[in-house]
This record gives C-alpha cells, structure tokens and sequence, in this order.
C-alpha cells in the first residue's frame, strides 16, 4: 500500500495539444478530469464491492486481530457484526485511541497524521476558495475549464496578485501553526505513554545502549565503578560469527528433520487411505502400543512406506553421496547440539571476545535517563551515540561492532551515495515522466518541426497502443524503479551503522521523502509542464519564463488526477487487499508442507514499514499545500483522497495489521516537519511566478513572509528537539507521586473482572472503557473545553495530565522470567534455544515412534496437529496454540 502509491504518476498520462498558446484557448482539463473519475470510481466500487462481501467469509484476512488466538486478548479488537453492511455501525464507534491502547503509538500516530493533513486542505479550502477562485475566475487570461480558476488565468491587473499574496500568508500561518500544535501535542503523548508503568517498567525504557565503547572500558567492573550502584545488569557485546554459523546450521538441520518426518509421516498416513480403499488391511493396534512405539527406528512406518520410498537427499549438490534424511539429520543434530550448547555457557560466563558495545540495564527508568542523558566519556565520540527504549529483537547485531571512526566514514559514505541517488535516479524519473507526454515531442506545432522527429512514427500507432506507451509502459518502468528504491535505502542506513530497525526506518523515512519529493513530485511536474511547451523555448528562448509561468499552475490538473486515483483506488485496494488474499491462499495451498509453516502463515499479521509509509502520505500533503494558492481546486479533491486513505488505514490498524517496529511515534514529528516542504516549495513558486509577472509588491511581501517563516521554523526546532529525545525530570517525579496517589483508588494498574481476571478487549470494549480507566483517574485538570478553545490552546487542553489518561493502562503486567532476564540483551545465537519440532500425528503410530526417537536428540512433539478424513494436513487453529508458540515478550 506504501510503496504503491508512488507508481501511480505515470499511470495518469498528461494529454498536451502542443503549444501553450493553444492549450490556453482548447484546454481539456475538465474532459480529462472527467475521463479519469469515472474509470477509477468504476474501479473504486468494484473493489469496495468485493470487500463487502468477502470480508464476512474471510475473517482470517479481513479481521484476524479480532480472534487470532496467537495475539493476547488486550491486543485484540472488538468483533464486528458478520453482515455485509451492518458492521459499518460498530465501526465508526470505535475510537481511534483504541489503536493507542491495542496496537501501537506509531499507528496512532499514523491516523492522526492523515486527519491533520485532510483538516489542513479542508481549512485551506475554505481560505482561498471564496477568495481565489473569482480573482482567478476573471482574471482575463482566457483560459477554459478548469484552467480558468487557477493562477495562469491572471493576466489583465497585477493589484489581483495582492490576493494571492494574502491568503498565501494566512494559510501558510495556519499549517505552521497546525505543525506547532502537532508537535506540542505529541511531545506530551509521548512523554505521558513513555512515563506510563506500562511502558516505564520495561527493560528497553531501563536499558542503554553505549556504542563506540574503548576496549580499557569493555570490563563489567569498571562499567559498574562509572554508573554506581543504579546499575541491575549488563550485556558487553560479542563477536559472534562462530557461534552465529552454528546455530544457522543447527536450525536448518532441525527444519530439514521436522520437513522429512512430516512427509514420512504423511506418505504413511496416504498409504493407509490408499490401502483402505482398496480394501487391504494392515496389522494396526499393535503400533498402538509401547512396544511398537519403542520398536526399532522407522519400523511403524515400514509397514506402510517402503526403504526406498522414505525421504533422502545428497550431502552436494548433484553430486554427493545420498543419504537417509531422518538418520543424516539425527547425526548431525547429536554433534551440533551439545557443542552449541557448551559456546553458549562460556559466552554467558564472559569468555568471548568482547566487541565495543555494551548494554546497561538500570533498576529505574530514572536512572537509566539519568545516563543516557549524561555525557559517559571524557574523548569525544566515544561510548557514543547513546541509544535508550531500543527492542532486542530491534537490534542490529553487525552494527554494533562498529568504532567511532568507521561509523563518520560510513554516514558520509552512505549520503554521498544516496545524494547521488538523487541526482542520477532523476534522469530514469524524467524519462518516464516524458514518456507519458511523448505525443508532445513527436508532433510539430503548425509551421513547425517537432523537436523528436524520429518518433513521429508514435503518431501512427493505433490509439490503444499508444494508450499503453503513455499510460502502462511508464506504470511499469516506474513501479520497478521504485520498489527498489526502499531496499535500497534501508541497506544504506544498515550500512551507516544504525543499531536498531526502528532507526533504520527513521533514516530511511528522512531519504524516501526526499525522493518522493524530487522524483515524484519535483521531476514529475517539470517534465510534464516542460515537455508541452518544449518546441516554443527551443525557437524562443526568450520565452521560457511567461510559458512555464502558464504551464507550472496547468500541471495542478494532474495532481487532481492523482488524489482521485489515490483517495478511491488505493484507499478502495488496500482493505480489499485482492493480491495478498489470492497470495495467501495459493501460496498455503502449495508451500505450506508442515504444521509450523501453515501456522505461522496463519498467525503472522502484515506489518508496516514506517520509514515507506508516511514519506508516501506526506507527499500527498506536500502536493496539496504546494498547489493550494496556485491553483486551490487541488485542496478540494486533496481532502476527499487523504479521508478516504484514513478511513481505510483505520480499518486496517484495528484489524489486519501489525506493528512489528516501534519508533515510539518519532515518525510524526517528522512527518510533521517534512509538511512544511509544501510551504516552502508554494512560496518559492510564488515568489518566481511574481517576478515573472513582474509583480513588484507581492513578489517583495513574499520575500519578507518568506525569512519571517524561515525564522519562526527554526526557532520552533529549537525548542521542541531536545524535548524529543529526552523525558524532563520534572515530569519523572511527578508520574511518580501520581501514580502513588491513584494505588489507593486502583491497586494497582490492571483492570480486573469479578472473578479476578483480567479483562479481554471485547469485554472492556463493551462496557465503554477503552483501557485507560478513567474512572479512577484522578478529575481532568480543566473543564472539557469546545473545539476552538483546545484547538487555540493546546499547551492547556492537550497537556501532559490530559493526555495521561489517554494511554494504556491496563494493557499487560510487565513481569520477566529470570532466564529472560539473563539473555535479553544477548546475541541472538548466545540466548537460541533448541528447536522444538512439530510434526502431525497419525492413527498408525508412526509419529509417535518418530517422536519417541528423535526426542533423544532434539525436542519433538505431534500434539496439535493431525490429518483429516480425506488425508490433508490440519492444525488446530481454535486455540492457535501449539507446541511450539512462544508468548510474546513485552521488552
């Protein structure tokens, strides 16, 4: 859905009639407008259609966060009605903090974001509509349609400019002011969700990661001497490629062991059917018993599966010796197991090679800020970045063995490269981008030579085809571009040294927007306003400024396209998700040959990558705000398409997907920050278009607005950044003393049932409380205030104890075992335990004997899962529980 969008520029070709003398007087924007609305809504109904009607049927792709026994029941939403359009009630009532308190702040976020930047274009509407559209409507440039109500139809008196002038400066106040509002609002959610027991209770809010740590420093006692007696644990980092290859080879084996008992004991299983209907009867009852069980190895399933038949495979490629799968695995197994085991205890008792990073686990989350926000080491960039609330299960291991040094040559090395990314993708970008309005190069204006005379032969290809060369082909070439684009920029910010996934989606949202921004928006609109008036510059240069003066606003009917494309195809697509249904269920039907594989395609939800997600939704604002003076009927359509795209990430975030990275909403404030590139950008066009105009005292008014807003912008960073970073101590105690006073109303912060219980999400759901108990929080600390004063006031209404009682409080109890512990911080293949397998079980005893063996040199189990009647594999999905769950970890 993220990556999706940003294809779709080329799927809309921009139609030029060759000249911008001639596109004034036959403009055929409204045409256009209309042609592209009527397929794509066409399009839009199909696929709400089929969502209706599929959405009942397939719960596990359309709902699965409302029964997935994999997810606890607090993760869980409330269950929507089973009709088609009955469920729509219940939806609408939910909450959109409900996302806060069951899924994630970064989704949260993600919601808040799309209805800020639709109310932004709503606003914006109906600032400039009243006002530019009847200045532009007459402002005697003879344009037609929809090209009459924008910019370039102002030709007849430069005192209209003033108009523009001034509506660019309220409305430009009023999206910084949003931004500012925004980001004051956030810097209190975030400081409220962090300080919460939910979250302050956690490891990762304890723990401090110190990179670039000196070797003389690379000593537990010492680290112990530095941070004093605030210190609970510590994990120094080790090189572990050794033990790393080990595990990798341990794991494969045992995957490749589970695999062939599975196919053993499903050969045995679908000879016995074959056999029953032919009406043989094999010697069963006595597999039943312990000594068939205890029999020789593979002796039950010998009765149904010949010597031959059973699994193999070569040791080489083509070449090797073949061998007895079961058996090989068996024997590697025995030599592998113990020999990990024993690198296992010596790394845990600290006899590894010691890399320079150390985690510093503290008692409090006092303390650990304390550290984290303390300057550790008197050299400069040493036991430095610092990093705190990061996930092990985040953690970049490779880049931890990173030095100081290495990591400055790496950052300047990864932005040189994707700096130059830029500039040379721009060359395929404004390729695809002509290639859309190629008709215009290839055709000549009267009593003039087309500019690319040799692909004049473009003009006589019949007009499907030449539909596909401006619409499909450059869909195509885009898409593959830019789906390379993210993996790209993800392996950059690895490179860079990033320790942690969440950092690598905060890098990789600041380059995708700058992409997004030059590429898709920048490139895309030069092009397109370029190339229809090519041919004039070429004989008269002189006439480069008045022609793009015309034709920059003209490229707006393009952008209004896209909203339409985007508010109803991609918004309409996305909840149907036909690719990911039909992917789902083909890819099940063919690869899923074990137990473990068809659950954990059935209880692994999609996740979001955030540094993909909102660079895609901050352009669309950016689009609209750069827009929203030149030609104002883009905020119109902007707002419909952005809503739309809410409402469908709305449903998605209560019901299909995941949060498998947590930036602890760092994203928005980001995102936030990016929206003013629309304001920039639309000032710049200004100020250009006015001195092309020669529109001496707006064009002046736009300079001074400008460095006014520059100032204002860098004032506002300075004061909000390190309020992103750091949680005050002021707030610390203060949470402290809150909490103290609510125990004795609460006991504690777990809501319970009458029977002791907790509560699961449905039931909270249904009683009103969206687990923020409320009712036993301390009284608001202000009348509910109506909806201008909160919005003029947010420093007041959307402080700190508001919005505490807005996160979750009754989530989950924040208990660790000890072995969790012990190895959280650990390498992944120091705390990897071994494998349990999951293999069905069959009537004959043939898995029960396969366990009974295997389990002498590895874990094995057949419990859960079994055959059907007709002999297909099933598992039992009721509980979604089986041998081999692991419950989630809150770090």
């Amino acid at each position: 859905m993220d990556e999706a969008s940003s294809v779709h520029h080329a799927i809309l070709p921009r139609a030029s009639t060759g000249s911008s003398a001639d596109s004034s007087k036959n403009s055929a924007s409204l045409s256009q407008l209309v042609a592209t609305l009527v397929p794509v809504l066409l399009v839009a109904v199909i696929y709400t259609s089929l969502f209706f009607c599929l959405r009942p049927r397939l719960k596990r792709n359309y709902s699965p966060r409302s029964h997935l026994g994999s997810l606890r029941p607090q993760e869980r939403s409330p269950d929507l009605p089973n009709g088609m359009f009955n469920w729509i009630g219940t939806f609408t009532t939910i909450p959109d903090s409900y996302v806060l308190n069951h899924h994630s702040l970064d989704g949260f976020l993600l919601l808040r974001y799309l209805k800020i930047s639709a109310a932004i274009c709503f606003v914006g509407c109906l600032m400039t509509w009243p006002v530019l559209f009847p200045v532009n409507a007459t402002g005697g440039g003879g344009q037609k349609q929809l090209d009459m109500i924008s910019f370039s139809n102002v030709t007849n008196n430069k005192n209209r400019f003033y108009a523009h002038t001034f509506i660019a400066w309220i409305f430009f106040t009023f999206v910084f002011y949003v931004v500012m509002r925004e980001s004051i609002y956030y810097i209190n959610l975030r400081q409220a969700y962090l300080l919460s027991p939910l979250y302050a209770n956690r490891m990762s809010s304890r723990t401090v990661l110190f990179s670039s740590v000196p070797k003389d420093y690379l000593d537990e006692g010492k680290l112990r001497r530095m941070f004093g007696k605030q210190v609970k644990n510590l994990w120094i980092a080790n090189d572990c490629e050794e033990i790393e290859d080990l595990v990798k080879q341990r794991d494969k084996v045992a995957m490749k062991l589970e695999a062939a008992e599975t196919k053993l004991v499903t050969m045995s299983n679908k000879a016995r059917l074959e056999g029953a209907k032919k009406g043989s009867h094999h010697e069963e009852g006595a597999e039943l018993t312990n000594n068939g069980v205890d029999g020789e190895s593979g002796s039950v399933a010998a009765r149904w599966v010949q010597p031959k038949q059973r699994p193999t495979h070569r040791l080489k490629f083509l070449i090797g010796k073949k061998v007895d799968t079961i058996n090989w695995c068996r024997s590697e197994l025995e030599r592998l197991i113990p020999m990990i085991d024993a690198k296992q205890a010596s790394y845990r008792s600290g006899e590894g090679t010691f890399i320079n990073s150390v985690f510093v686990e503290f008692y409090t989350q006092t303390e650990a800020q304390a550290a984290f926000q303390s300057l550790a080491h008197h050299q400069p960039l040493h036991m430095s970045p610092r990093f705190i609330g990061i996930n092990p299960e985040e953690v970049i291991w490779q880049s931890l063995k990173i030095n100081w040094a290495s990591r400055i040559i790496r950052n300047i090395a990864t932005s040189a490269f994707v700096f130059a990314l830029i500039i040379f993708w721009a060359i395929p970008v404004a390729f695809v981008g002509a290639l859309s309005n190629i008709s215009a190069l290839s055709q000549g204006t009267p009593g003039k030579a087309p500019l690319l005379p040799w692909l004049s032969f473009i003009n006589k290809i019949p007009a499907v085809i030449l539909g596909v060369v401006q619409g499909l082909l450059p869909s195509v070439l885009l898409a593959v571009l830019m789906a390379l684009l993210p993996i790209i920029l993800r392996k950059m910010a690895k490179m860079a040294g990033k320790p942690s996934l969440s950092s690598v989606e905060l890098r990789v949202q600041n380059t995708y927007f700058l992409f997004q921004v030059i590429q898709v928006f920048l490139v895309t609109t030069i092009t397109s306003s370029a190339s229809a008036s090519v041919v004039q510059i070429i004989s008269n240069p002189t006439s480069v400024t008045s022609l793009l003066g015309q034709d920059l606003p003209k490229a707006s009917n393009f952008y209004i396209s896209y909203f339409i494309l985007q508010g109803l195809t991609i918004s309409s697509g996305a909840v149907l998700q036909l690719v990911g249904v039909i992917l789902y269920k083909l890819l099940g039907k063919f690869l899923d040959s074990t137990p473990r594989k068809m659950y954990k395609r059935f209880s692994t939800l999609s996740g979001l990558g955030w540094g993909t997600v909102f660079p895609v939704y901050t352009l669309l604002t950016t689009i609209a705000i750069t827009y929203s003076i030149i030609a104002p009927l883009v905020l119109g359509f902007a707002t419909i398409g952005l809503y739309l795209i809410y409402l469908a990430y709305r449903y998605n975030l209560l019901y299909v997907f995941n949060a498998n990275i947590d930036t602890q909403g760092l994203v928005y404030p980001r995102a936030l920050q990016q929206t003013t590139t629309g304001v920039y950008l639309s000032i710049i066009c200004l100020i250009g278009l006015f001195a092309i105009k020669t529109a001496i005292g707006p064009l002046i008014l736009m300079i001074v607005y400008l460095i006014f807003i520059v100032l204002f912008h860098f004032s506002l960073n300075s004061a909000i950044d390190p309020l992103l970073m750091y949680l005050p101590k002021s707030l610390q105690v203060e949470e402290e003393s809150l909490l103290a006073l609510e125990d004795g109303n609460t006991n504690g912060d777990r809501m319970t049932d009458k029977k002791g219980l907790q509560a699961t999400a449905n039931d909270r759901f249904a009683g009103g409380s969206i687990d923020t108990d409320a009712k036993h929080l301390p009284a608001a600390p202000h009348k509910k205030p109506n909806f201008i004063t909160k919005f003029l006031f947010p420093h007041i209404y959307t402080d700190y104890h508001t919005l505490r009682r807005l996160v979750p409080r009754a989530f989950a109890e924040i208990q660790y075992a000890p072995e969790v512990e012990r190895d959280a911080f650990y390498h992944p293949a120091i705390s990897s335990p071994t494998p349990v397998l999951w293999i069905p079980r069959d009537e004959m005893g043939v898995s029960r004997q396969e366990c009974r063996h295997s389990s002498k040199v590895i874990p094995m189990t057949d419990e859960g899962a079994g055959f059907d009647e007709k002999g297909k594999m099933v598992w039992d999905q009721e509980t979604a529980r089986p041998p081999i769950y692991q419950e989630k970890v809150y770090y």
